[in-house]
């Protein structure tokens, strides 16, 4: 039975070799048996840094414990760690360099996986992985791929927010925030899919709560660098998910919100050019990506529920593109105060992996 030390961690005085153990291998982050995955930034091989939700580095080993290094920019992130893929934890950071004790005890004559995934936004800043420590053992082969992947276009519902806060609230806090569980990392995982979450709460397509919109920061390998740019070559998706528009629909009603103003000035925009600006954020993923499967979704929030024009928007923008490998696909509104919750997403997950069952075949 392996006993996991829950966000355990030791600053670093000297060097990176401040966490302590007996015949201790150091794993570099260049290791060519570790896994990446995610739009993360390799500028320093030695270094990688991770923006993203839902990104991810995994190793394979054998040893009685396993630490990692990692340097985070505001002391603001959570990860959660997988184990044997039937333990998981969030880890919290702490500002600059530490080394967090992540598993110990473990049977050191069995084969163990790890994973860090990290469940929040990258608002709260970036976090670089500098190598795991391992105690009395060893890096294993990495698993053979799978060749699949998926990638989600996103807001809050995709990232995650809240959906840990049971309180009945709606907490910003990121301690409830955790992509692991949203329908879009479930939906990954039953398909044996590697994930991508180009994901921001409160984003939209024509106008956010916040100043970026989707078009502006859907290329970005660093989302908060304009100059930062993802190279869509490095990963090609089979099938890519966009769920936005809940924002839209809601700022749209508003004329004195600040964005409202700074996107469309006095006048809301009319159907024919919502239509005209979700068609052609869909395009831009069409060309980057020629031969994948997109699906335009929208849900489970309010923008679904009976009456509301925007899944018909959607529709009509689909429809306008021609292209019969983009499809639709509407989450049945959910009744509820505030972000979909983990059984809200489970929900959700069963509907898109039964519509890619029946539609897709990849």
């Amino acid at each position: 039975m392996k006993i996991i030390k829950f966000a355990c961690w030791l600053y670093l005085c000297v060097s990176f070799w401040g966490c302590t153990g007996s015949s201790t291998q150091f794993v570099s982050p260049s290791h060519q048996q570790i896994k990446y995955v995610g739009r993360i930034n390799f500028e320093d091989p030695e270094s990688p840094i991770f923006y993203w939700s839902g990104s991810s580095v995994s190793v394979n080993f054998t040893g009685s414990s396993i630490s990692v290094i990692l340097s985070d920019e505001e002391g603001l992130n959570y990860f959660n760690v997988v184990i044997d893929n039937d333990s998981v934890y969030p880890l919290k950071l702490v500002p600059g360099d530490s080394c967090y004790i992540l598993a110990e005890n473990l049977a050191s004559n069995v084969n163990h996986t790890l994973s860090l995934v990290k469940r929040n936004e990258w608002i709260t800043g970036s976090t670089a992985f500098k190598g795991f420590k391992i105690t009395d053992g060893g890096v294993l082969k990495a698993d053979p791929k799978s060749g699949r992947l998926m990638e989600f276009y996103g807001n809050s519902i995709t990232a995650g927010y809240a959906i840990e806060d049971n309180s009945g609230g709606d907490s910003p806090d990121s301690t409830f925030t955790n992509n692991y569980v949203t329908y879009a990392a479930v939906t990954a995982r039953h398909f044996n899919a590697d994930l991508h979450c180009t994901v921001r709460s409160g984003i939209g397509i024509q106008v956010s709560w916040e100043r970026p919109i989707m078009p502006e920061i859907y290329n970005r390998l660093d989302p908060r660098d304009s100059l930062s740019i993802w190279e869509f070559s490095k990963a090609t998706p089979d099938i890519v998910v966009v769920n936005l528009m809940q924002n839209d629909s809601w700022l749209v009603e508003r004329p004195k919100h600040k964005e409202f103003k700074y996107r469309f000035g006095k006048e809301k925009p009319t159907p024919e050019k919502i239509v005209e600006a979700y068609a052609s954020f869909v395009k831009g993923i069409r060309e980057v990506y020629p031969d994948t499967h997109i699906i335009c979704a929208l849900g489970s929030m309010d923008a679904t529920k009976e009456g509301s024009p925007w899944p018909g928007f959607v529709s009509s923008a689909v429809e306008s593109i021609q292209d019969d490998k983009i499809y639709t696909h509407f989450f049945p509104y959910i009744e509820k105060r505030g972000h979909p919750r983990v059984e809200d997403n489970k929900k959700m997950a069963e509907s898109l992996i039964a519509f890619i069952e029946k539609n897709i075949t990849w």
